[in-house]
């Protein structure tokens, strides 16, 4: 499995390529960031996001896109912003059939480190060790898109199972006159 993950921002938006499966060594094929301006206007802030993520798209060819989903912070410019490269995101793999999950910031550190509560630091050198690199990626947004694509490979599997068996329930009930 390949997947690119996306840290959004719309300053620096994280993004990292892991390819492999749950239980067996992941390897990294790319990592980066794709940055704005500050000073730039919104709209070309979006299309420059979006020409990075294609680029990113078009170079690893991944099969699944997973995107941090975002939360509520204190500073509600700083969430819209990230919620908008997010949207820019999803756009792209969506454009191209690729399917998409979210995974919040906490589900993302408790997969790779253990804790939800984990610092940047930590999830840093998780992934440094998880994917034998020599040293943490810079900046921080880079090694979070690393870690959000190994979260996604990691819970993948489950997740698929689930949404199996609630389609599953949902086919009897429906065959039986009910609705779920």
């Amino acid at each position: 499995m390949r997947v690119l993950g996306v840290d959004p921002g719309l300053t620096r938006c994280g993004v990292g390529v892991v390819e492999g499966v749950a239980g067996r060594p992941l390897t990294m094929r790319g990592v980066g960031v794709v940055r704005t301006p500050p000073d730039a206007e919104l709209g070309a802030r979006l299309v420059a996001i979006e020409q990075g993520i294609e680029q990113w798209l078009d170079e690893h060819r991944p099969e699944f896109v997973a995107v941090e989903r975002v939360f509520s912070q204190h500073n509600v410019r700083t969430v819209m912003g990230t919620a908008q490269a997010s949207a820019v995101a999803m756009l792209c793999a969506s454009r191209r059939g690729i399917p998409v999950a979210l995974h919040t910031p906490s589900e993302v550190k408790a997969a790779v480190t253990g804790s939800g509560r984990a610092d940047k630091a930590q999830v840093g050198a998780m992934v440094t060790r998880l994917l034998r690199l020599d040293a943490p990626p810079k900046p921080a947004d880079a090694a979070d898109a690393l870690a959000l694509a190994i979260c996604h490979i990691w819970r993948a599997p489950a997740q698929n199972r689930l949404q199996q068996a609630v389609a599953a329930h949902r086919t009897t009930y429906a065959s039986k006159g009910r609705t779920a």
